[in-house]
């Protein structure tokens, strides 16, 4: 076990303490923490992790904590990872007024009245529950009800499992699928339309999005020129000291005595 590890009730368990933290992080006053990660320590009781005020990121992820009461002291919190925990209650959340992204992906959530903690947090834009790639989950992922229930529950939200759920680009999207649709099932063509479905026309010209090399100024003309100049002086300069070097060396081989070295 390391030096700064405190035991818990569970066997191996680990406490957060004050010692872990500076171990950790370096610093010698917990108020100075702003960024922490306390990664798979196999983490089940918080401990003293409510003094670090000023924490703005933390990586709580691949432990076994269960309670996050020490959490809701954390008012400057704005990323949280609690990935595959213990969690069953995000009541402490709620005081976390600055949260913005939170991952709870892996833990055991497995009703909306479990998410009622997290209604008053009016910052929070990224949330995720499940973790596809992670293979993380939680049991209220079973059905996709929850998704549209969160959004009630948090107006704010913009993304939730790693996809958008509000703002103009899932209109956008939205709108390409049901141009999409519309174009597979190859209705509602009008009487003398000029082009059928199957042929239609690119909306833009072809290279429209290619990005167009910017122009130079005579400004950066004449900057780019005097820089050739001077390394075109140095590449000169870097010749003469080979060849200098080169004489030096070729006059001291032919010395026979050592003694006759001058330095």
């Amino acid at each position: 076990m390391e030096p700064w590890a405190e035991k818990g009730d569970e066997g191996e368990n680990i406490r957060v303490t004050a010692q872990l933290l500076k171990a950790r992080t370096g610093e010698f006053a917990l108020e100075s923490i702003l960024l922490l990660q306390l990664r798979g320590l196999g983490i089940s009781d918080l401990g003293c992790l409510g003094e670090c005020a000023s924490l703005e990121w933390l990586d709580l992820s691949g432990n076994a904590i269960s309670h996050l009461g020490p959490l809701a002291a954390l008012k400057s919190l704005a990323v949280l990872n609690l990935s595959a925990n213990r969690v069953c209650s995000l009541e402490p959340l709620g005081a976390c007024e600055s949260l913005q992204s939170l991952n709870l992906a892996g833990n055991l959530l497995s009703s909306l009245q479990q998410l009622q903690g997290l209604a008053g947090l009016r910052r929070l834009e990224n949330l995720r529950l499940h973790d596809p790639r992670a293979r993380l989950s939680n049991p209220i992922c079973a059905t996709g009800a929850y998704r549209s229930a969160l959004g009630g529950l948090l107006p704010g939200l913009k993304a939730l499992d790693g996809e958008r759920v509000s703002g103009r680009g899932s209109e956008l999207y939205q709108l390409c699928r049901d141009l999409d649709s519309s174009l597979e099932r190859g209705s509602g063509v009008g009487v003398g339309s000029p082009e059928p479905p199957g042929t239609a026309l690119p909306w833009v010209e072809e290279g429209y999005w290619e990005r167009r090399p910017a122009r130079r100024s005579s400004i950066m003309e004449e900057a780019y020129k005097q820089f050739s100049d001077v390394l075109r002086e140095c590449r000169e300069l870097s010749e003469r000291a080979d060849d200098t070097i080169s004489q030096a060396e070729r006059a001291l081989s032919v010395r026979s005595d050592p003694s006759s070295y001058v330095f």
